[in-house]
């Protein structure tokens, strides 16, 4: 009797079975180009915008000192995930307690909800600027693109990743025919990569851009999506993995280095070279680009590559919303609802932006997204460093002393910037109001952050904390209900407590010869996007549970097997049903109604309609 699930179910993106050496590096390429388009969204225009306007070329080395800090953290990342099999918020779970857990949450949220603003406000200006749409409907219209990665993800990753790949292509065109236009100076771009501040707004601008490069989600999305590549765990095969996945973050992270720089260095051309030297709002840049450059041209090209930067990076904040949920919350909810909650976070403060300052705040708005990114930045950085340095926990694959010692350098620049910045602003707020509550709140607010630092800096060297590292609560004993009746009985579970009233019904139903099917549909992060080619913690975690499940029907005397699904979980169940010629589908029901369907996502209504075959539901 086969106790496993069938080969196809069981295939991801092989890597140890392609032929040649230049197959077996390709395998590995894939998941940074998801985190690429995070990289050159629309938030990284105002700050690109912002500083070549004010400051010319003088800032290009933010730009290239970002790319390495973002090359560096995310190759991280990639470790943590390849080795460790597990994403970075499922570690910081596993290591820190209940509490401080809860706020890294927080800031990941609040992170990933500054993020989304970033790609709402742009896509809508786009909108504004090509088709002369009232930003306020521009805004409403972006909303509709919650919908955009439910329907990519239909079509799989290979189509998935050539949507990301065409949209990067004409954002990189649009921007390389206008610098054609705009001649820059090349000797004063190169000087441009010399390191100098000019002065403390050239500093709020450059933490902006550092904010804007170096995107906090990133490094939980990262570290989910390298743990879909099959390769063999010997410590050969990994340094190679580890190896691979470097370049390929190398080469998409340099590709969203050129198209920041491009901006930049478009900026200082057109606007700083001609003593526009306040040129913020992504608005006036569209309206200065035909006079200046003497060509109806670049404004087009303007807002379609604006348009493109918007819609390229929406993949990345709902699969990152979702892999900080479930890792952090252990909650897995509706993706649908997941991206509602993410784009009512960032459509709420555009609004009222809009509607109090009549679009005039939009473009400050745009760069206060980036700082928050920014400070949000060594809550993310700091837990990561901590476990890729663990020789525990790593083992052979432990970073060496000079990237750690590089890494907490780094790290430090961050935290000590980024505080300035804090308290600084937090200074000229305290001297301008004469609320002694408000100033109290603001400095309380400001030595939370700093506890919450030292936190998080200290705490990995306390007692490991024991947490489930799953989001499931699977049965350990079986209910024997004696009875028979069908052949072939699939069984639907979900590893809660429902499985033992599903099970039960189900041996109920079997004789002798009945071969019990469980079927159990993944639903983590990383099967969404790349379906049955997806190998995360997640879906490890989900197998084994399957296997001991089958074990517990064996030592009863009952023959199983089991099967798992991806993606759309009423389709897969149904899908599974006809594969596997079954006669009987039992299924467990939560009880749920309407608010909590939507949530949660609601199955045995659904699946009862896409099958021929009766349909028990065990209550």
């Amino acid at each position: 009797m086969n106790l496993r699930p069938s080969g196809d179910i069981l295939s991801k993106v092989e890597v140890q079975n392609k032929k040649s050496k230049w197959q077996k590096i390709l395998s590995f390429f894939g998941p940074a180009y998801l985190i690429s388009v995070g990289y050159m969204d629309p938030g990284n225009w105002a700050t690109d915008i912002a500083g070549g306007s004010q400051f010319g070329y003088k800032l290009i080395w933010v730009l290239l000192l970002s790319n390495i800090i973002a090359l560096l953290l995310q190759g991280l990342s990639a470790r943590l995930g390849i080795v460790r099999g597990m994403d970075l918020a499922q570690c910081n779970r596993e290591h820190y307690p209940r509490a401080l857990n809860f706020v890294l949450y927080l800031f990941a949220e609040i992170a990933i909800a500054a993020c989304d603003l970033a790609e709402l406000l742009g896509m809508a200006i786009g909108l504004q600027l090509l088709f002369g749409l009232d930003l306020f409907w521009g805004v409403t219209i972006s909303f509709a693109d919650t919908l955009l990665l439910m329907l990519l993800q239909r079509y799989g990753m290979r189509k998935m990743e050539l949507f990301i790949v065409g949209l990067i292509f004409i954002i990189g065109m649009c921007f390389l025919i206008q610098i054609f236009i705009a001649k820059p100076e090349w000797n004063e771009v190169a000087k441009g990569l010399i390191p100098t501040i000019p002065g403390y707004q050239a500093l709020y601008i450059a933490i902006g851009i550092i904010g804007a490069t170096v995107m906090p989600h990133n490094l939980y999305l990262h570290s989910a999506l390298v743990q879909t590549r099959n390769f063999k765990q010997d410590e050969t095969s990994i340094r190679k993995a580890i190896k691979y996945n470097f370049w390929d973050t190398a080469i998409a992270l340099n590709l969203a280095f050129f198209v920041n720089a491009a901006i930049l260095i478009l900026a200082a051309a057109v606007f700083h070279n001609n003593g526009l030297k306040e040129v913020v709002e992504l608005e006036d840049a569209h309206k200065l680009l035909a006079p200046l450059l003497g060509s109806n041209l670049a404004p087009i090209l303007f807002a379609v590559a604006l348009i493109a930067a918007g819609q390229s990076s929406t993949v990345t904040g709902t699969l990152a919303g979702q892999i900080v949920m479930e890792g952090y919350l252990q909650i897995r909810i509706n993706p649908v609802f997941r991206r509602l909650i993410t784009r009512l976070l960032a459509i709420i403060p555009a609004y009222i932006v809009i509607v109090i300052s009549h679009e005039k705040g939009v473009g400050n708005l745009l760069i206060l997204s980036q700082v928050i990114l920014s400070i949000q930045l060594a809550f993310a950085v700091i837990p990561l460093i901590h476990f890729v340095s663990d020789k525990k926990t790593m083992k052979d694959f432990v970073i060496s002393t000079k990237t750690k010692i590089l890494s907490w350098f780094i790290t430090l620049i961050i935290v000590v910037l980024n505080f300035k910045l804090v308290f600084d602003q937090t200074a000229i707020w305290i001297s301008n109001s004469q609320n002694i509550w408000f100033k109290l709140m603001l400095i309380g607010l400001c030595a939370i952050l700093v506890v919450i630092l030292l936190l998080i800096v200290f705490n990995p060297k306390l007692k490991k904390r024991r947490h489930s590292d799953t989001v499931h609560t699977p049965i350990t004993e079986l209910n024997i209900i004696n009875g028979n009746h069908f052949k072939r009985i699939a069984l639907a579970v979900d590893f809660s407590p429902t499985d033992d009233k599903v099970l039960s019904y189900g041996i109920k139903f079997a004789s002798a010869d009945t071969e019990l099917i469980l079927i159990h549909v993944s639903e983590s992060a990383s099967p969404l996007v790349l379906g049955h080619n997806s190998e995360d913690h997640e879906i490890r975690t989900d197998r084994d549970i399957m296997e001991s499940y089958i074990e517990l029907l064996r030592k009863n005397n009952f023959q199983a097997s089991y099967v798992l699904g991806y993606r759309n979980r009423h389709q897969s169940i149904a899908e599974h049903c006809k594969n596997q010629n079954a006669e009987l589908l039992i299924m467990g029901s939560h009880g749920h109604h309407i608010f909590k369907d939507f949530i949660f996502g609601e199955t045995v209504n659904k699946v009862r309609h896409l099958v021929d075959i009766p349909v028990f539901i065990a209550k």
